[in-house]
């Protein structure tokens, strides 16, 4: 990622002047159960989505379902930002969609089990309050549907 003094005066200006959203009051939600008898699911920021599925849009704030079982062969990229090198998830998707590191941490028996879906959005959001107001819930709701206890987060 280049430093700021590095961009063109656009890009620049964009990044300085992006609307950050501060929550104040984001909650914590303490672990219930130890991490071994927990069920974990994965959401990405990496645009990702399996073959065949819809591609993602510049600012699209729809997420895509990945199954947990998914061979990593089988998900593909179509996160759209030009301040982003994808050279690394190219190589090894495991660094933005931890497929196989998971199913790895389960067979261990260090997580309890795995979600049956994962979940990607894409990032570089400009304007997040569709997803934070209505596909972010969605997610959400059908992670405690399934009963998800943790998520781990992998942004880009």
């Amino acid at each position: 990622m280049p430093r700021l003094d590095q961009l063109s005066e656009i890009h620049r200006r964009s990044a300085l002047f992006f609307p950050c959203i501060e929550h104040d009051d984001a909650p914590w939600a303490p672990m219930r159960k130890p991490l071994s008898q927990s069920k974990v699911a994965v959401v990405s920021t990496a645009g990702l989505h399996l073959r065949g599925d819809r591609l993602f849009q510049g600012g699209d704030p729809s997420y895509r379902v990945v199954p947990s079982d998914s061979k990593t062969g089988d998900v593909i990229l179509s996160h759209v930002s030009i301040g982003f090198d994808y050279t690394g998830i190219y190589r090894d998707l495991n660094l933005a969609f931890p497929l196989d590191r998971m199913r790895e941490l389960a067979q261990q028996g260090t997580v309890g089990s795995l979600a049956k879906s994962y979940y990607s959005f894409m990032g570089a959001q400009r304007d997040p309050r569709l997803l934070i107001e209505e596909t972010g819930l969605e997610v959400a709701a059908l992670m405690h549907g399934e009963g998800v206890d943790l998520v781990l987060l992998a942004p880009v």
